[in-house]
């Protein structure tokens, strides 16, 4: 749910939305959630946003569903070498 979430909201910043992904994996022993938002190279800089404020609010909003599901979460941006 969160990574639908995460997708959807990172498309609608990008200039190429197609070329955004969010893949998760879960590291049971941690209690944590690993997201990582692939977009393109030329959109990095729209993700993460100046000084990094854009990132900052997103992993903001999401650690706000550690109180509904317990987990807490990790994101971090890669470029999309497709």
């Amino acid at each position: 749910m969160i990574e639908k979430f995460l997708e959807s909201y990172v498309k609608k910043i990008v200039a190429y939305p197609e070329q955004v992904a969010v893949e998760s994996r879960l590291l049971k022993d941690e209690n944590m959630k690993l997201l990582d938002v692939f977009v393109g190279v030329q959109d990095m800089g729209r993700v993460i946003g100046k000084e990094g404020k854009m990132i900052a609010a997103l992993k903001t909003f999401v650690s706000g569903c550690k109180a509904k599901d317990g987990l807490t979460y990790k994101i971090t941006v890669h470029p999309n070498n497709e």
